[in-house]
């Protein structure tokens, strides 16, 4: 049995006639643990098991963090959780409560992620929260979902931080058929990697990340991401903490859905982009745990 769910697709009168297209909400937000995370790492850490691990090891900024520890609590494997300075205390918690066990280590993603590398042992798996085929190919299984749920989309818009969910649905989008859909890449100013790397040409590295969406805070996109757009109409879209603070407190608003601002990018991503004669788009809601309502308006408040 798979550890991810089916979640809905839900329409958006609100985001209908805010953009002008026929946008419909992948409810990813849904899956068990928070985010779209547990698709694909459930699918990872099951292939471990399989293969003899006897303890998983991540890190994370917070979603992967909890969707391992989620997977490894339905799979009777221990847990262990490298998270940045960053991480929400929320975040940990909800991790901690998974029976995982959390060490803070680190400015960012990256230096958290270098420690965890030094602590795997020779029956442990490592469960990269972005860079790896057997993820990908878990995400992936959203889009086959998509294609049961309804016509194809003329779009796709998603949250892009390391480039995992990206590759994931490329997967999935080339398995079915529909290589054709465009695919908008949104990001948060200050978490940026993937649109800068794009107009670079090549991968760079960000000195940090300033962004508030901490959960998109991979200083470099994984290198799959940047084969993509040979193959795929790809359009890179930077918007601001606000924005995406916005659009978080309107889905709040108006579909009662709680994320996190790193979700927040894509569907201000969605208003902030123009795509003539694209009739029905699909938005990944993928989720996350940083943040409670009262976090959320609070943080909202700071930008009136």
């Amino acid at each position: 049995m798979p550890i991810h769910i089916t979640t809905p697709l839900q329409e958006s009168l609100y985001f209908s006639e805010k953009t002008g297209h026929s946008v419909w909400l992948k409810m990813e937000a849904a899956q068990p643990s928070g985010s779209f995370k547990t698709r694909g790492i459930g699918h990872l850490c099951a292939h471990h098991k399989q293969r003899g691990a006897r303890r998983l090891l991540s890190s994370s900024g917070g979603n992967a963090g909890l969707a391992v520890a989620y997977a490894g609590r339905r799979l009777g494997l221990p847990v262990l959780v490298v998270v940045p300075e960053t991480t929400s205390e929320r975040a940990k918690t909800l991790i901690r409560n998974e029976h995982a066990e959390v060490i803070v280590h680190g400015r960012d993603w990256s230096e958290a992620n270098q420690h965890v590398l030094a602590l795997c042992g020779e029956e442990d798996a490592f469960i990269h929260p972005f860079d790896d085929a057997l993820l990908w190919q878990g995400h992936a299984s959203m889009i086959d979902e998509l294609v049961q749920q309804g016509p194809k989309p003329d779009a796709i818009v998603l949250s892009v931080g390391g480039g995992g969910l990206l590759c994931g649905v490329a997967e999935g989008l080339q398995r079915n058929g529909w290589s054709d859909v465009t695919i908008v890449a949104v990001e948060t100013a200050g978490a940026d990697s993937y649109a800068q790397s794009l107009a670079a040409g090549q991968r760079i590295t960000l000195p940090a990340i300033t962004s508030i969406a901490t959960s998109l805070g991979a200083r470099m996109v994984c290198e799959q991401a940047m084969a993509l757009p040979a193959r795929f109409d790809i359009r890179s879209v930077v918007v601001s903490d606000q924005a995406a603070i916005a659009a978080c407190i309107a889905l709040l608003d108006e579909h009662r859905i709680v994320v996190e601002p790193a979700c927040g990018a894509s569907l201000a991503g969605l208003a902030a982009t123009r795509l003539a004669g694209a009739q029905r788009v699909v938005v990944i809601v993928c989720g996350g745990v940083g943040y409670s309502a009262a976090q959320l308006l609070e943080k909202g408040s700071q930008y009136q």
